[in-house]
């Protein structure tokens, strides 16, 4: 079981299953949104992600299409994403879990999109666009 949050403690949340995909997103969307040079997310069962407080204090943003993103009204954490297309998955933003992570990343990226600025360290593979296999359909 993982507990997260935003910044000011008004949304609460528990995730009650493992997190998959978990990634490093260099595209100029997800650094923009993040504010920083890359964004690190994960993929959970949206059965298995509860808001236990905070309901009210989020506010979404359609970034694309059937794409939300949503924040914390109050401090303006991001939270998590959500596609109408993939109706069963959650994606969570993982600097907002409080909780030690089991799962680990598995690549970065949108690489070719860094910032210039970024120099990408590690030995996890580095892909130009989604990682092999992922179904963004």
């Amino acid at each position: 079981m993982y507990q997260g949050g935003c910044l000011c403690g008004a949304v609460r949340f528990e995730i009650g299953g493992p997190i998959r995909n978990i990634v490093y997103c260099h595209c100029s969307r997800c650094r923009k949104a993040q504010g920083s040079a890359f964004a690190a997310n994960g993929i959970v069962a949206a059965d298995e992600f509860a808001l236990l407080c905070g309901a009210d204090a989020l506010t979404a943003y359609e970034s694309s299409p059937g794409q939300k993103k949503y924040f914390c009204k109050v401090c303006g954490s991001p939270i998590m994403s959500k596609n109408e297309r993939r109706p069963g998955q959650v994606r969570v933003r993982l600097g907002t879990i409080e909780s030690d992570i089991a799962e680990r990343p598995v690549a970065h990226i949108f690489a070719t999109s860094k910032a210039n600025w970024e120099d990408i360290c590690g030995e996890l593979p580095q892909y130009e666009s989604y990682e092999p296999g992922r179904d963004n359909s």
